[in-house]
């Protein structure tokens, strides 16, 4: 006797997969997301690189802003701190400070008041000490005299035998000399565990006795390369944008 079958059996052995059926499946999708992850990963990392950079450039004007309003730049904020400290003068932390966010009266700060780069870590703000501290008092770029002004922070391309007040070559020296009065830098996707590599280092050396007031700049590397891994980007402004933007203001002769 011929056993006819029902629809409905029909139906569930049309619906059915077997297991390696769903295991090629599994094992196409696996391929595919494997694919993808490099893709997004790098475009996320990216879009953190240009929200940074637009930080840097946004922080870089709040600061010839304030220098316009006030005569001179903020001092930096110390480690977990958003405001200047002191309020003008000699600054506390010249070379290893986080930018003073709430002085700046910036936003997208945390509840310590820092501005956070896209990764989370810290933005750093060095300016000069030079000239007795005229850049961060009151009116002290005015009483210096314009002729007189003499910022001293340094950016070079490499931490090679860098010294205390200069790159190690004119060839490696980003910022003509006598330097620059302001230096802002996002320590990168590394910021967390950054300062590995030599050049790295040299951003984060403020407190020491050597290189503190020496920075470093150039493309990312990677672990493998001579110097380490490098991922800071850095920025700075120039003593000829700062003063003629001021003198355009009418707060340096």
């Amino acid at each position: 006797m011929i056993r006819m079958t029902t629809f409905a059996e029909n139906s569930a052995y049309e619906k059915g997969f077997t297991l390696v059926e769903m295991a090629m499946v599994l094992a196409i999708v696996a391929l595919l997301l494997t694919g993808l992850v490099p893709t997004i990963s790098g475009q996320i990392e990216q879009q953190r690189m240009t929200e940074t950079k637009r930080q840097l450039n946004e922080i870089q004007q709040a600061l010839i802003g304030f220098a316009i309003i006030n005569g001179r730049l903020p001092c930096p904020a110390p480690q977990g701190s958003g405001t200047e400290s002191p309020t003008g003068g000699a600054c506390n932390n010249s070379y290893n400070g986080v930018v003073p966010g709430v002085t700046l009266g910036l936003n997208s700060l945390n509840e310590n008041g820092e501005v956070l780069d896209a990764w989370d870590n810290p933005i750093r703000y060095a300016v000069t000490s030079s000239d007795s501290n005229a850049y961060t008092t009151a009116n002290g770029m005015a009483s210096t005299g314009l002729e007189n002004l003499d910022p001293n922070l340094v950016v070079c391309t490499t931490a090679t035998s860098i010294t205390t007040t200069d790159c190690v070559d004119n060839a490696s020296r980003l910022t003509a000399l006598p330097g620059v009065p302001v230096v802002l830098f996002s320590t990168g996707k590394n910021g967390a565990q950054g300062g590995l590599g030599i050049d790295e280092a040299a951003n984060l050396d403020g407190t020491n006795a050597n290189n503190n007031r020496t920075f470093v700049s150039h493309t990312p590397t990677a672990s493998s390369s001579a110097n380490g891994e490098f991922d800071d980007m850095v920025i700075w402004i120039s003593n000829q944008v700062l003063i003629s933007r001021m003198v355009n203001a009418g707060k340096l002769p």
